[in-house]
């Protein structure tokens, strides 16, 4: 048996029998608060599984709402998965905004379940 194969079972998950994807949605941290506070709102949906010693995570890449006139890119690694019971999971992101109009904004959140009404 091959070391994917090991790999594979030993984490409990098949991509090729389950692959998935999560949800994920959330609001950047304030950025400018001496000049102009604001933040920004954000969704999307994550590619699938990479598997990683000790599990597998998920790339993701969306872009910020606009405020006055300008918005900011979000591409990140999510952290390995979160299990939350019932066979679920989630993943927890923590990063930040590309620069734009000369800040970024900070950002953390974690995904939503994969599947939510899958058995």
């Amino acid at each position: 048996m091959g070391n994917k194969d090991n790999r594979t079972r030993s984490y409990g998950y098949n991509k090729r029998k389950n692959p998935h994807t999560h949800e994920f949605l959330g609001s950047t941290r304030l950025a400018e608060l001496d000049k102009d506070p604001h933040n920004h709102r954000f969704a999307g949906v994550t590619g699938e599984a990479i598997f990683v010693p000790g599990g597998h995570v998920h790339k993701l890449g969306t872009n910020t709402d606009f405020y006055e006139n300008r918005f900011h890119k979000i591409s990140e690694t999510t952290g390995l998965q979160k299990p939350v019971g019932g066979g679920r999971h989630v993943h927890f992101v923590e990063g930040e905004t590309t620069s734009n109009d000369g800040h970024r904004h900070d950002l953390i959140f974690a995904t939503l379940i994969e599947n939510p009404i899958g058995e």
